[in-house]
């Protein structure tokens, strides 16, 4: 290779990563793709946030097409969300099922994260039919959480139907959940 040559490589190198950090800027994060949909949700098996003696697994919910909603206390973007999940859970007869994530900011006593999650629900209102409580962060991590707020539609033989990363917002909820659930429950 020339001298010129060897010294436009790492220029042309440069550029093309401009130009993916470009368009990266005008995409929407909301609509970030997740393998898992279309496949079957990861095994979980946790214990709840409320009693740590209840478990709460992905075979508990067989049979059962929920919403799984991934939170967090400390998440701005899960209390401007909490609104929009308190009216699924009044008007929508489809269970919410909570998944505490990375809520422990003490790993040597995961007790306080319980006792902060739990705060908030009670401060905030709880939509929520369980909340399963993942103290290690590795059920999320399964789930291919990137952060919270994320939530997915799980069908009654356990497949992942969709997934939200962001807040759930009327919008969403109407024109991407609302349809796979009419069609999961017999409807048109």
């Amino acid at each position: 290779m020339t001298r010129s040559l060897k010294s436009l490589v790492p220029a042309a190198i440069f550029v093309v990563l401009v130009g993916f950090l470009f368009v990266g800027l005008f995409r929407d994060p909301s609509k970030i793709p997740s393998p898992l949909v279309g496949k079957p949700a990861p095994d979980f098996t946790l214990e709840g946030l409320r009693d740590p003696s209840q478990v709460i697994s992905n075979e508990s919910l067989a049979g059962r097409m929920y919403l799984l909603n991934v939170w967090n206390s400390s998440c701005v973007t899960c209390r401007q969300e909490h609104p929009m999940l308190m009216q699924i859970a009044r008007s929508s007869g489809l269970p919410i099922v909570g998944l505490n994530w990375k809520e422990v900011d003490w790993p040597e006593d995961p007790e306080v994260g319980r006792v902060r999650a739990i705060d908030w629900l009670t401060r905030f209102g709880d939509p929520y039919e369980l909340v399963a409580y993942d103290k290690e962060g590795s059920v999320g991590i399964n789930f291919g959480v990137y952060g919270t707020p994320e939530t997915f539609l799980v069908s009654a033989d356990g497949m992942i139907l969709a997934k939200r990363v962001g807040a759930m917002t009327p919008e969403a909820w109407e024109q991407e959940f609302l349809p796979l659930i009419a069609r999961g429950q017999g409807g048109s």
